[in-house]
């Protein structure tokens, strides 16, 4: 009996001796500590989970990458990234953590803190002095040995692929997702996501999802559901992070249900936030969905901590007004200001942008327009043509004419006109079109680059680039023939066209031009016919109550008159024909015309008219009388009010 009490005791002796060796790799409570965010048991536990590990790289038969999907694909069949590794997850072995190493012991008992810290040290040093993504993913192979590291690793890697060019991004993403460390990287952020600190957790997730890892595999769904879990952990960095990340998704039930939460608490954290930067994400990423009270709210926000814009947050909150479609004209005016001070340290793409962003915003800033124009002009030698096009493109949508930066353009166009492609002459052609802008000698260079593109355009690019040539009052006779042929007439209007009623209406105003331009045009004898019409402007019954005060007989003027060709007159008293127009028919901060009211004002004239703009604006009686004094009595006289 005590023999066999003595071989039981030294039977568990020898147990406890070599359990440290026989245990498993992760204990149960490592594996509770990792459970599955959804409630589920821990996914290595899982048996469909363990089965999706051999899929997650192609078969030799050809099957797509997959990130432990649900049911959807990294990369589809002929798409531009195809990976070529055949090895399987669910062999790899884990290294050991940082924590592990930490707790081993050398041979005299003591712990191994330091080699741990100078490991740590040694990455980290060795992470920054990465130049390219495949090198961290080398580095990662070679020494990453926890969490933290794996973490890095992936933000380290997309930022240094944003800033690559798009060429660049391409072959450096299929590298990427070729290396067999990526996927190892993103096995253990599925496995470990709620072990992460808050910080890590998001920028993987921000990480992950901008290199390209579909939003419907199990590991960015397994991200966001984590991110869920932990939103009130979130400091403010990382909302703004979450926010920019989630801006790029698109709707799913957890996008869904962690914008409704983010939103809940950003309402409660906007009025303690003083990062501008973050203040602008939270813009940006809100959306033009946000409720006006958040977006009021984001706007005093900023509005506190106004004074300490930058340059380039004032360009970012630009942008996070466009993003939510809310104009708030103390923010841009004070955007404004900064962006002109800083002017020469702006890029080219970034000042295209803000023009974009004052149209999308309806936001009229004659000062800001002028100071860019002022300064594309100055560079214009170092600029490319065709960026100089998309100035002008920018301004002429905004109803701005930068006249310098135009005649500037126009003769690097007349001394080399080659680099102009089809699309780039239509562009200029309805710039200078617009703004009423014509050099001289620049209508002959136009009209030849037309020319030569004669035989290989459309009917509708021939139409608009006549169109343009035409409200200048230039008639391009070669191109005019070819468009008014039978036949291609035919096919600019067909049937069931979206656009039918707006080419009517530019093919009418070619014939007029064509008519009232040409240098054989005759004055009709013609009888004015009127247009009874109920609808009287103010400024229209000011002038008419002016009119009778000057006359003193209403049979000495007439009102809301139709003449031939569909042209209106508002009032006209003997030759005289005034015209109530909107500011927007003017190039912005002038009483230059736009093209449009210029081409009328010239065709009014041709009829015998002598035509005076009044701009729509409040007038007194006293001023309504004044003002059509001058223009009776004065030859000299302003021909705009």
């Amino acid at each position: 009996m005590n023999n066999r009490i003595s071989n039981l005791l030294n039977t568990v002796r020898c147990l406890r001796r070599c359990g440290p060796v026989l245990a498993p790799k992760y204990s149960g409570a490592t594996r509770k500590h990792a459970s599955w965010v959804s409630g589920h048991k821990d996914p290595l536990e899982n048996v469909n989970f363990r089965k999706s590990f051999p899929s997650i790289f192609p078969s030799p038969h050809g099957s797509s990458l997959r990130f432990l999907s649900q049911k959807a694909d990294v990369f589809s069949a002929g798409d531009e990234i195809q990976p070529k590794s055949t090895e399987a997850l669910g062999s790899e072995q884990v290294p050991q953590s940082s924590l592990e190493l930490k707790n081993s012991k050398d041979d005299s008992g003591g712990s191994k803190v330091k080699p741990v810290v100078d490991h740590n040290e040694q990455f980290f040093s060795s992470l920054r002095k990465c130049t390219c993504p495949s090198d961290v993913l080398d580095l990662a192979s070679e020494s990453a040995v926890s969490l933290k590291h794996f973490t890095n690793c992936l933000t380290t890697t997309w930022r240094l692929l944003k800033t690559l060019s798009e060429d660049q991004q391409r072959y450096e993403k299929q590298l990427i997702f070729e290396h067999p460390v990526f996927v190892k990287l993103c096995q253990h952020l599925l496995r470990d996501a709620r072990r992460m600190t808050r910080a890590d957790l998001v920028f993987s997730l921000h990480a992950v999802v901008n290199l390209g890892v579909p939003q419907n595999t199990l590991l960015v769904q397994t991200l966001l559901r984590v991110c869920q879990e932990k939103l009130n952990q979130l400091d403010n960095r990382c909302i703004s992070v979450l926010a920019t990340t989630l801006a790029g998704l698109d709707k799913d039930k957890n996008v869904s249900a962690l914008q409704a939460g983010l939103l809940l608490l950003a309402e409660q954290r906007i009025p303690s936030i003083r990062d501008i930067f973050i203040l602008q994400n939270l813009m940006k990423c809100m959306g033009k969905d946000a409720p006006v009270f958040l977006k009021k709210k984001l706007e005093m926000a900023v509005l506190k901590e106004i004074d300490h814009l930058t340059y380039i947050n004032a360009r970012r909150v630009f942008l996070g007004l466009v993003a939510m479609n809310y104009c708030s004209i103390p923010i841009l005016n004070a955007c404004s200001k900064k962006i002109q001070e800083n002017i020469h340290d702006a890029q080219f793409w970034h000042l295209i942008l803000i023009l974009e962003a004052c149209h999308n915003l309806q936001y009229r800033n004659v000062k800001l327009f002028s100071t860019v124009a002022d300064y594309v002009n100055s560079s214009v030698c170092i600029l490319d043509k065709k960026q100089i096009i998309l100035f002008l493109s920018a301004f002429e949508i905004l109803g701005f004419q930068p006249s310098e930066l135009m005649g500037v353009f126009a003769e690097k166009v007349t001394a080399d006109s080659e680099f102009l492609d089809l699309k780039s002459l239509l562009i200029v052609l309805r710039v200078y079109s617009r703004l009423n802008y014509l050099p001289k000698g620049f209508f002959e260079t136009l009209q030849s680059c037309l020319n030569k593109y004669l035989p290989q355009i459309s009917n509708t690019e021939l139409l608009k680039a006549v169109y343009s040539l035409c409200i200048l009052g230039y008639l391009p006779h070669r191109a005019l023939d070819q468009l008014l042929q039978k036949e291609s007439y035919e096919k600019l209007l067909p049937s069931g066209d979206l656009y039918k009623e707006k080419k009517e209406m530019m093919l009418r105003c070619v014939r007029t031009c064509m008519e009232l331009d040409s240098p054989s045009f005759m004055k009709p004898e013609f009888v004015p016919t009127e247009n009874f019409s109920s609808l009287v402007s103010l400024n229209l019954r000011k002038a008419r109550e002016a009119l009778l005060e000057l006359l003193g007989d209403e049979n000495m003027f007439r009102q809301n008159v139709q003449l031939p060709y569909k042209y209106h007159i508002a009032l006209y008293s003997a030759i005289l024909a005034f015209l109530f127009v909107p500011l927007s028919a003017f190039c912005l901060g002038t009483t230059h015309p736009q093209g449009k009211l210029a081409m009328k004002k010239r065709h009014l004239s041709k009829l015998g008219y002598h035509v005076i703009l009044v701009r729509f604006q409040e007038m007194t009686n006293e001023d309504a009388v004044e003002f059509l004094k001058g223009k009776i009595y004065s030859e000299n006289a302003s021909p705009t009010f």
